[in-house]
């Protein structure tokens, strides 16, 4: 889960503004933040550093749910100093920290920093701000599709209960419309509930394409990492939808994974 489209942001988040170094990671128990991702670090102070909600500039930035920065990290008056060894040991001096939100819940934060004390400019606050909405789109895109393979699992065990209740129901009348119901169940779900998978043959391309995506990758991000123009992704994501039946980049990553095509 930590890695879900923060790497990719970290990377284009550098790139894009110059910023030596970022980092971030995600809220497990919805107080505590554990940094997971870095780029540009050269000390390991950083990595595994859990953040509570309050403390430091990250942890403000989880409390307001909102973008924060200083100029000078070791002598900001408006943050607390509990992260100032780690932040010491990494050289960091201007930093910023923008939270991950997901359907008004703060999900984790993106940090952006250098190792002088210059102001944070409006360029390079808009570009952290750009980057962390690539993240919360990834994470809302892992959430669904999460929730589909979730919801088309409870599907199949009611599906494959009601299948062995039917011959039990000594009625005939009642047994019927049991067995009714399981055709509707199967055909709804475009015989998904049963357990077999379609018979789908997706190319080595398609089959990348669509694990970029499962793990939330934009359009953008999934080009960049697998050396493609957007136009091309966007060709294999529509030929691999209409492989699967599927209507919706969601629909094909489930279908994809229940017809074994993707794990």
């Amino acid at each position: 889960m930590e890695a879900v489209g923060l790497r990719d942001a970290l990377l284009r988040l550098r790139r894009a503004t110059g910023l030596q170094v970022a980092f971030g990671g995600l809220l497990h128990d919805g107080f505590t933040m554990r940094i997971a991702e870095l780029s540009g670090a050269v000390t390991p102070a950083l990595r595994g550093l859990a953040i509570s909600t309050g403390s430091g500039l990250g942890g403000k930035c989880l409390a307001l749910s909102r973008p924060c920065a200083v100029t000078d990290y070791p002598s900001a008056r408006h943050i607390t100093h509990e992260y100032d060894g780690p932040v010491g040991a990494e050289g960091l001096r201007s930093v910023i920290a923008v939270p991950l939100v997901v359907r008004r819940k703060v999900r984790g934060v993106l940090y952006g920093a250098l190792r002088d004390a210059l102001p944070i400019g409006e360029r390079v606050f808009d570009a952290a701000v750009a980057a962390a909405r690539d993240v919360e789109q990834a994470l809302a895109v892992h959430d669904e599709v999460r929730r589909l393979v979730a919801e088309r699992e409870e599907m199949r065990q009611a599906y494959g209960e009601l299948r062995e209740l039917a011959p039990r129901v000594t009625d005939p009348e009642l047994r019927e419309r049991l067995w009714a119901v399981c055709g509707r169940l199967e055909t709804a779900s475009g015989s998904g509930v049963s357990g077999s998978a379609p018979d789908v043959t997706l190319t080595p391309r398609e089959t990348d394409v669509l694990a970029a995506v499962a793990s939330g990758a934009t359009n953008a991000a999934v080009a960049e990492r697998l050396g493609l123009r957007p136009e091309t992704v966007k060709g294999y994501l529509r030929s691999a939808m209409r492989k699967l039946g599927a209507h919706t980049r969601l629909e094909a990553v489930v279908a994809a994974r229940r017809a074994g095509a993707l794990i």
